[in-house]
């Protein structure tokens, strides 16, 4: 499993023009999963995410979690976190979870983090979606659950 997490001050998605998802500050979180992620790679990721430093205190150090600054989060799902350019021009997808397992484990990431009481949007599996992030730093972490090639 992989997170592409952004602090950001506000973000969105939209889906066919229409606004689906939106927070006011806090996380976006790009989300995908691979062959044998479990929920045990989720609570993982969702533990490191909540609680990893990276929002600034009063002396403006990154030393405060999403916890602490009771931030939101804007998951989004995005399989091509899996893609490897490693050869030639084109990206293999080979590495991303298919369809039907992915939805699953993505809807049990967002339904954990709502049963942390963290606001949360998302946007729509699947879905062509249009993403605007305003990264505050800006500030991007890859989180990954086990150390991969890809």
């Amino acid at each position: 499993m992989k997170l592409l997490i952004q602090r950001s001050k506000n973000s969105s998605v939209k889906v066919n023009g229409e606004t689906v998802g939106s927070i006011p500050f806090g996380i976006v979180a790009l989300v995908s999963f691979t062959e044998g992620d479990t929920e045990k790679d989720i609570d993982t990721l969702i533990d490191k995410m909540i609680h990893l430093r990276i929002f600034d205190d009063e002396n403006g150090v990154m030393n405060r979690s999403l916890i602490d600054v009771k931030g939101s989060i804007l998951s989004i799902s995005q399989f091509t976190l899996y893609g490897d350019t490693s050869r030639g021009r084109r990206p293999s997808y080979m590495h991303a979870l298919k369809g039907e397992e992915s939805s699953k484990l993505y809807d049990l990431f967002n339904e954990k983090i709502k049963s942390l009481n963290i606001p949360l949007a998302t946007g729509i599996f699947g879905a062509d979606m249009k993403v605007s992030i305003l990264n505050d730093g800006p500030v991007t972490f890859m989180l990954e659950s086990r150390k991969s090639n890809v």
